[in-house]
């Protein structure tokens, strides 16, 4: 009996150790019965290199490896990201990140801090513009350790914990310390707020992507200016690559009439079918807008620009778009790796999708339209452009509009490369006017802590003539030659990059694009148009707004629950 008993223990481990086997198998040979064909062969081929290649290899590596390469076999925009790159990413798009609350340029291999952020964690130990941070953590950031990849790694870290922080400041001889809390720091979208025309009441907003906080930003922006007297309205999508939908949609809101079709999108699923149409309880529908776009605004600048101008809301303004016309879903790896998949394509309110040519597997061509584009002439002459004419659809009022290739602006603008001389692209090839800059920002220093205004900074800072004179000799100095005939040509554009960088360094950024904007042709362009009251209709002859052709047609969706946001991960992104 003990005996019988005995065997019986031995053999129940072994008969559930069998079963348990014998499951695993069987679960294993279902799933794989399950597969397509290409999808058995791919776990096949996997297998095979986990248990039988010759080296040790690692399988997951490898696969990381090869999924942008098939992804890139489906269009320009499908793209992978390694949990690294997808962290980096998400912070820049969800609106903060943890650090120190400074940004800084690097400058003669030292890193400079140009803008403390208000009520950062860098403001309130008193760190101040134009400090050099020397050390972080007992790690030199200076010489060739001065790189952007190196301070972010230095900088950003983990809420709550500390850096210290060795600081290099003009008034002292010795090295200051700081020791700095790192906490939640905002990721700006709205790069740049100011009143441009105070007579004639024009605000101006430089809206530089459309991340998580971005309509809230530009709400508020938009309700600054009104309350400072803006009546009319610049908005700068210039280089404005896109990021996510609904806060385009929420911006375009604020602008349209009530049942104005925004954007609409087309998938293979019906989550991805949808329509985005106005409520009309935007608060700014009557006030005059211009928008400004160039080569590098895609998707949802794209979709802004799109939805302002076939509903003939606003004026375009500038040269022709970058020609994105497809919608990424993220989709989050169980390794925290990500992939950012087209799932749909998305349509102006006139129905044309502006996405440009391209071949699957094949973008070689697809990056180089940019600078195919410039040698062809496009940027310097609209008669240069090629449209599709076969693609002709029709705005809210009539005109003309063209799909396959980008928003074609209302009013073309060429590049200004008024002041381009063989002395402006040297001294600036080796980087000499941003270092200038900051050494005249360094020198006033003391004068301009109290400075609020750029008209304040440009009483206090060298007139231009001795600006013009200093630079030269610094130039000079720095194996730049004086060559006066250039330098006299060069004159405008060379003053005012001085002046914008010095106004970098005591007022941010907001500063740099107010002077920079002084000599830009493409926003004061817009604000003449604005000032004699222009709009993109009255800018079209009679007998060019195509009265006669058949409105382009458009299959339009709904969300599920009628909602016109859409779900959080969806992008228009270039």
């Amino acid at each position: 009996m003990n005996k019988k008993r005995n065997i019986g223990l031995i053999l129940i481990p072994l008969v559930l150790a069998l079963g348990l086997a014998g499951g695993v198998f069987i679960g294993k040979y279902l799933s794989v019965s399950r597969m397509t064909p290409a999808e058995a062969k791919l776990r096949t081929i996997l297998d095979l290199i986990e248990n039988e290649y010759v080296d040790k290899i690692d399988v997951d590596s490898l696969l990381s490896s090869v999924v942008p390469d098939l992804l890139a076999g489906l269009d320009p925009h499908s793209v992978y990201f390694t949990p690294e790159e997808l962290k980096s990413t998400n912070e820049d798009m969800e609106g903060h990140f943890s650090g120190v609350g400074v940004s800084f340029q690097i400058v003669n291999d030292s890193v400079v801090v140009v803008d403390v952020i208000a009520g950062g964690p860098a403001e309130k130990v008193g760190i101040l513009n134009g400090d050099k941070i020397v050390e972080a953590n007992d790690s030199s950031l200076t010489g060739k350790k001065a790189t952007n990849d190196n301070v972010f790694k230095k900088l950003r870290g983990e809420k709550g914990t500390k850096v210290a922080l060795k600081v290099k400041r003009s008034n002292s001889d010795k090295l200051l310390d700081f020791e700095v809390v790192r906490d939640d720091i905002p990721v700006n979208s709205v790069d740049a707020v100011y009143i441009a025309d105070k007579e004639d009441g024009i605000g101006y907003l430089k809206v530089s992507k459309f991340g998580r906080n971005t309509y809230e930003e530009f709400y508020m922006a938009l309700l600054q200016l009104a309350s400072q007297g803006a009546k009319s309205f610049v908005i700068d999508l210039r280089g404005n690559s896109g990021g996510f939908l609904d806060q385009v949609i929420l911006m375009a809101n604020e602008f349209l009439p009530d049942d104005r079709i925004i954007v609409s999108t087309n998938g293979k699923l019906s989550d991805n079918r949808s329509l985005a149409v106005s409520d009309g309880n935007g608060h700014f529908q009557t006030m005059p807008i211009a928008v400004l776009i160039d080569e590098y605004s895609a998707s949802a600048s794209e979709i802004f620009a799109g939805a302002i101008q076939d509903n003939d809301r606003g004026l375009v303004i500038g040269r022709r778009s970058f020609g994105k016309g497809l919608v990424q879903h993220q989709i989050e790896l169980p390794d925290s790796s990500a992939l950012r998949l087209t799932v749909a394509r998305y349509y102006t309110p006139s129905g044309r999708c502006i996405q440009k040519p391209y071949e699957r597997g094949a973008d070689g061509k697809y990056v180089m339209d940019i600078l195919d584009r410039f040698e062809h002439g496009e940027f310097y002459n609209a008669d240069s452009i090629k449209l599709d004419k076969s693609k002709l659809f029709l705005t809210k009022g009539g005109r003309k509009v063209y799909g396959g290739g980008g928003i074609m602006p209302d009013v073309f603008v060429p590049e200004d490369t008024t002041g381009f001389s063989s002395y402006y692209v040297n001294v600036s090839n080796k980087g000499l006017i941003t270092k200038y800059a900051f050494q005249v920002a360094e020198k006033y220093r003391s004068v301009t802590q109290n400075v609020k205004t750029i008209e304040e900074l440009e009483r206090v800072i060298p007139r231009d003539q001795t600006l013009l004179e200093g630079f030269v000799d610094f130039a000079a100095q720095n194996g730049v030659p004086a060559r006066w005939y250039y330098i006299n040509r060069s004159r405008g554009i060379i003053l005012n990059l001085l002046k914008a960088q010095i106004a970098r360094n005591v007022l941010g950024y907001n500063g740099l694009i107010q002077i920079l904007n002084q000599e830009d042709e493409t926003v004061k362009k817009a604000m003449e148009l604005l000032k004699d009251g222009k709009s993109a209709v009255s800018l079209v002859p009679a007998e060019d707004t195509g009265s006669d052709l058949i409105r382009g047609k458009i299959n339009l969706f709904k969300t599920h629950d009628n909602s016109m946001i859409w779900k959080n991960q969806i992008f228009a992104e270039k």
